[in-house]
């Protein structure tokens, strides 16, 4: 199966400017810091097409990234917690994410990503009371998880299931790909239904012949979110 790719296709930062969008969506959304933006790079395959910087908060719009060949949407809001920006710009892009939400028939869920070297903070347990209090499905992701031995990414993982009584959380990590195919087909499961479902896929190996659980310090690279 060929790999979907991404292409920006709309940016909005005002209220006025918020259209509708007659086609499935899945917004993507996190801490400023989580790795949003290098996310969206992996998923599309492109290195430049969500701009990453040092300073978090680089995402200070609602950025619609049209999933080809599937034509549904995948939507980057902006993050929270770190950027450096005023209070009334942080005001500005709640009103902005908030009628996003509120008004968009369209919307399926968010994909809440989540540091996987950080147990649960208050400030995503916050996000994801709002994103369910609208009505609104719930996909946690953790991102960063090359950076974390796989018995401290799952005790992570752990948590997260029990607080939102759910399955754990998908692993993944922009900077090697782990997840990302798995990421993919939950996508565009939840997005276009399960007729969408893929046919599974060989199991991939390493370079060295290994399979991503053979490592003893990976997570499963093609994970699907349900039973450990």
């Amino acid at each position: 199966m060929t790999r979907p790719t991404l292409e920006l296709e709309r940016t909005v930062y005002l209220l006025d400017q918020l259209a509708p969008l007659p086609a499935p969506q899945i917004a993507l959304a996190g801490r400023s810091n989580v790795g949003k933006s290098s996310l969206v790079n992996a998923l599309a395959g492109r290195r430049k097409l969500a701009k990453i910087s040092a300073t978090p908060g680089k995402t200070q719009s609602l950025n619609f990234y049209r999933v080809v060949p599937s034509g549904f949407y995948l939507v980057d809001l902006p993050g929270y917690g770190y950027a450096r920006v005023s209070k009334a710009e942080r005001a500005k892009w709640a009103r902005l994410v908030d009628a996003y939400i509120e008004r968009n028939p369209w919307l399926r869920a968010v994909a809440v990503l989540l540091d996987a070297r950080h147990p649960p903070q208050k400030n995503d347990m916050d996000l994801i009371g709002y994103i369910q209090g609208k009505g609104v499905a719930v996909l946690p992701v953790l991102t960063k998880a090359d950076k974390t031995k796989q018995r401290d990414r799952e005790t992570v993982r752990r948590q997260w299931a029990l607080l939102l009584d759910s399955d754990k959380p998908l692993a993944t990590s922009s900077q090697t790909g782990l997840g990302m195919d798995a990421l993919w087909a939950v996508l565009r499961e939840v997005a276009l239904g399960p007729e969408a479902r893929e046919p599974e896929e060989e199991e991939k190996t390493d370079a060295a012949g290994n399979s991503p659980e053979a490592a003893p310090d990976t997570a499963p690279g093609a994970e699907t979110p349900g039973k450990p």
